[in-house]
Order: structure tokens, then sequence, then C-alpha cells
């Protein structure tokens, strides 16, 4: 179940703008938390495809250990550099682990889909290259909130 956004309903996203926007996006910002409780947030590249977020991550890295350990995340998407055009999103959740890790390419119908997204998307190709170095988690997310400052008309004064 997803949990509604309470605060900000004049800025927030509508569905259509939301898939757009992570349509459209490359980057966002992972953030896990080490076995002694210490936030850790790292960049990524992601894929949506209209229900879940999809993580391509290096398998020996500090946010595959930490998500495996404690598979509760935080992503934040943002863009915009003036007031008026912030906009973004945070999505948070439990991540699954999706396929064989690290990835190597075995037969995963789970991935097919996702995969080409990724690939076009980020590479502008029409295969996932696979290097053996990362797996894929998905986020279907429990809580979403968006803001998008360009429907507010105008920006503060400094």
């Amino acid at each position: 179940m997803t949990v509604a956004q309470r605060r900000g309903r004049r800025i927030m996203m509508t569905p259509a703008e939301l898939d757009t926007f992570l349509s459209e996006q490359r980057t966002c910002r992972v953030a896990t938390v080490s076995a002694d409780g210490r936030p850790h947030v790292s960049a990524l590249w992601f894929a949506w495809d209209g229900t879940s977020l999809w993580l391509y991550s290096l398998t020996r890295s500090r946010r595959w250990a930490e998500l495996r350990a404690r598979p509760q995340i935080a992503v934040v998407i943002d863009d915009g550099v003036e007031y008026g055009e912030l906009r973004g999103v945070e999505l948070s959740g439990t991540v699954e682990f999706v396929g064989e890790a690290p990835r190597t390419g075995e037969p995963c119908p789970e991935l097919d889909a996702p995969e080409l997204l990724f690939a076009a998307k980020n590479f502008g190709l029409d295969a996932m290259p696979h290097d053996g170095r990362h797996a894929w988690m998905r986020l279907t997310p429990d809580a979403v909130a968006s803001w998008d400052f360009r429907k507010l008309g105008t920006s503060p004064v400094h």
C-alpha cells in the first residue's frame, strides 16, 4: 500500500507528471543505513517502469552490502536550478533483489522489460550489456512524495 502525500498537495506531481519525470531523469540518490545506524547516500542510474524503480548496482559496493543486510531504502530524484524550477520525488520502501548477482545475462523474463528500458535510456542501446559486476534491485515504493515548484508560479524574494 502506498502512503499518500500529506503536505504540499498544491505542488505535488500528478501520476502522469510523475511517470514522465521518472522516465526522463537518469540519476537518483539512494539512501541506505549501515549496521551501526549511519546513513549512506550514493548516486545511481535507474529505470522506471510505471510501477517500480529498477536500480542496477555494483554488487561489491557499500550500498549493495547495506541493502542485503537491511533492504529498506529511500531514493530521491530531483531537477532544477532556480527555486521556481525545483521538482522531484522521494520514493521509499523495501528493495527486492531480482536475477542472478552479479548479473551475467542468464535468462530472467522478469528483467526483460527493465533491461530494455535501462539500456535505451542510459546507453542508447537496444540490449543490456552485462559486465558480471552489477545486479538488479526493484523498489516498488510504499511511500511517494513529490514536488514541482513550477506550479507555484512565483519565486521567493531574496
